[in-house]
């Protein structure tokens, strides 16, 4: 991390490390293993009833009976930590603390570590389900698609946790949208959902922690990692989400929102790894 300095200026010697510093970090090269350390790689994937997630067909039916697709989905994870089984961890925060995923880019589908990781055991894999309360803040995403995911300042402001957006077959046989958004929710005064009623906000951010992500790493390790989003899980464990109930806008509806919450947190990520090769 960069020093500042009293002027706002950086030293001569600083100067040429930071253009050091950059030409190698952007150079589109990957940096192999260098002695003393690993690599790790995210891969994100995304399945429906243990199959592929197939977008934009009617195919699914969720444990509330209701008949749905999935157009895409979008969301942030972040602070991923390695933890070791003594309590002590490391935090993926050098370079990129914060990682954006679509269902439509299929380069957001990777995330390459900067972070050198130190050799051992590790017990598990943690990550942040959207954005903390301290990182939240809006207007830090300059750039489509994370500028995209932007939450009304008037509800709380920062980013969307996630956009899960869909159809589904309603009760009364017509096909209407949903868009099944979390992020930071409200409080209303009364029970009455208008902007000028909210009283305060609840942060809904959640960690996961992902089961059976133990690994181990040695001197010149590269691992991949595979996070995998089991999307029906968003609507079943533990608690039954029917959208016939909660309807197909729920960015104003705490309730609706929190059942999300505790549903992903529950077992909506699984955890594999890919693929593993050592560099000499």
């Amino acid at each position: 991390m960069l020093s500042k300095f009293s002027n706002g200026c950086l030293s001569g010697f600083a100067k040429i490390w930071l253009l050091i510093f950059f030409f190698t970090a952007c150079s589109g090269k990957e940096n192999p293993p260098t002695p003393g350390e690993g690599k790790i790689t995210f891969s994100f994937s995304h399945y429906n009833d243990n199959e592929p997630l197939q977008c934009d067909t009617m195919i699914y039916i969720n444990a509330a009976g209701n008949h749905y697709l999935v157009n895409e989905i979008q969301y942030f994870i972040s602070d991923v930590k390695l933890c070791r089984s003594d309590g002590t961890y490391q935090l993926i925060d050098q370079w990129k603390d914060i990682h954006y995923v679509d269902t439509d880019l299929p380069e957001a589908h990777s995330w390459h570590i900067f972070d050198p990781i130190l050799p051992g055991d590790y017990e598990r894999i943690t990550f942040t389900f959207g954005i903390s309360e301290l990182k939240n803040q809006s207007l830090m995403f300059v750039n489509p698609p994370e500028r995209d995911m932007f939450w009304p300042e008037v509800l709380g402001g920062g980013y969307h946790y996630m956009k899960l957006n869909g159809k589904w077959l309603s009760a009364g046989g017509q096909i209407l949208p949903f868009d099944f958004h979390l992020g930071i929710g409200q409080i209303y005064a009364g029970g009455v959902v208008i902007i000028d009623s909210i009283t305060g906000f609840v942060q809904n951010y959640f960690e996961v922690d992902l089961p059976n992500s133990s690994f181990t790493i040695s001197e010149g390790d590269e691992l991949i990692f595979d996070i995998r989003m089991n999307v029906e899980n968003w609507f079943q464990t533990p608690f039954v989400y029917n959208h016939d109930d909660w309807g197909g806008d729920i960015m104003q509806n705490q309730d609706a929102m929190h059942i999300g919450c505790v549903n992903g947190k529950e077992d909506v990520f699984s955890f594999s790894v890919m693929n593993k090769k050592h560099i000499n």
